[in-house]
């Protein structure tokens, strides 16, 4: 049995995560909507024993000429699916993505703080700036923070939320029928934060919670974002397209993290992996192409340029190259770069790339056996490329169920993953260190 056992995330987008998952026929179209859809999801990973669920989010509807072609326009709002998971699960981590740039500290540290109560010390926050230019019209706004101001901001953010999740010790409440004390003024600690972006006096009006603090992720792999990761993340989603490429994000973040005084254990790196499980390596491909067929051109396109950082490309001809394409500052810079380097490595025109890009959207791709997909996640894991994987599936459920049923046990069985769960909070399951209070 391996001392160091890989962590696993379930990426779950409604339908599944190959853009056109929603016209596939063994997929509800109405997923987003449809909370038995997510119990059976939530329940199938618990089964299997994953780490913990990962919602995506966007406080915006698809835009563009294609965007009534595409299945991202009607969801649950995560905070709430993950609070009505929590009562039906009783182990897994819910991590929900939730935005700095169109979002207040307070609102934020109390929902989180909410959660990991109703969970029992399950709540994790993914950490994002925004990359959908869109959302600010919603806000208040006529354009999108530009990059520079969103990460200044996420990391004051970062501070004030932090700082709210610590505006009580753990005994302070000490709720005294017969003194009449509800709590113990000690315990209480204003906040008191004036900043650049924010001003927050505090203290939080919600108990500390079980974790001490949610679980905090981040996916940022520019410059800023691995900055702003190194310093303050526990967890760190990132899309590594090559071993060779993970094997340096890895090792670039862990070093990272020593400047800041902390050790690399306590930053868990889980780039994601879009993965199709086949009985042989040619069911697993024919499965992939029932999924890529139904890719109509123009909503490939449409994703490619909203990936590569909220580009409008329906102009451009579908068999021409890949414009050139200023540095986006509303979008993801380093997807702009991983997906233009993409196309001039494989020679790939407009139709080509949003076609190639439709499941895994510049995630590492395996598509193959169990046990060949097992290889390969065994591969980067015992050769510092990652702590373990948040999981794409092109459909919802049979991808997961695939995933669960066929690849976690051929994991089980090379002693890489658990069999069962040793601990009840997430910070337990990733093997985080505990908060110090003080």
């Amino acid at each position: 049995m391996s001392a160091r056992q890989m962590k696993l995330g379930a990426f779950l987008m409604a339908t599944g995560h190959h853009v056109a998952a929603w016209r596939h026929p063994q997929v509800p179209a109405d997923a987003g909507l449809d909370f038995q859809h997510y119990r059976h999801l939530a329940q199938v990973a618990e089964a299997a024993c994953f780490d913990t669920l990962f919602l995506a989010d966007s406080v915006a509807a698809a835009t563009g000429d294609s965007a009534s072609q595409m299945a991202r326009s009607d969801h649950f709002e995560p905070l709430t699916l993950l609070s009505a998971l929590s009562v039906v699960t009783e182990r897994i981590g819910l991590i929900s993505t939730v935005t700095t740039s169109y979002n207040e500290p307070y609102h934020l540290a109390r929902k989180f703080a909410s959660l990991d109560h109703l969970s029992g010390g399950r709540a994790g926050w993914n950490l994002v700036t925004s990359d959908a230019a869109a959302e600010a019209g919603n806000f208040g706004r006529d354009e999108h923070i530009g990059h520079a101001e969103r990460y200044s901001r996420a990391r004051e953010f970062h501070q004030v939320v932090t700082g709210l999740w610590d505006s009580w010790s753990a005994d302070a409440f000490v709720r005294d029928k017969a003194s009449g004390q509800y709590y113990d003024p000690a315990g209480r600690r204003e906040l008191n934060h004036v900043g650049e972006h924010f001003k927050v006096k505090g203290p939080l009006n919600v108990a500390r919670s079980p974790q001490g603090r949610p679980v905090v992720v981040q996916a940022g792999s520019s410059e800023a974002g691995r900055e702003l990761a190194a310093r303050t993340a526990d967890v760190i989603f990132t899309a590594q397209p090559s071993l060779a490429a993970a094997q340096a994000f890895y090792a670039d973040l862990k070093n990272r993290a020593a400047t800041f005084g902390r050790s690399a254990d306590e930053l868990k790196i889980m780039p994601g992996v879009f993965v199709v499980v086949g009985e042989t390596q040619a069911l697993a491909q024919a499965k992939f192409e029932a999924f890529q067929d139904l890719v109509q051109p123009e909503v490939g396109v449409a994703l490619l340029g909203r990936m590569l950082g909220n580009f409008d490309l329906s102009g451009y001809p579908l068999d021409g190259p890949l414009p050139e394409l200023p540095l986006t500052d509303s979008g993801q810079r380093s997807r702009q770069q991983l997906l233009s380097k993409l196309a001039e490595r494989e020679q790939l025109n407009l139709a080509q790339l949003g076609r190639r890009i439709a499941g895994g959207r510049g995630h590492f791709s395996l598509i193959g056996t169990p046990a060949q997909i097992a290889d390969q996640l065994q591969l980067w894991f015992q050769n510092g490329a990652a702590d373990g994987f948040n999981v794409l599936v092109p459909h919802l459920p049979g991808g997961l169920e695939d995933f669960a049923r066929q690849v976690v046990p051929e994991l089980q069985r090379r002693g890489l993953f658990r069999t069962h769960y040793t601990g009840t909070t997430l910070r337990e399951h990733l093997g985080l260190p505990e908060i110090d209070e003080r």
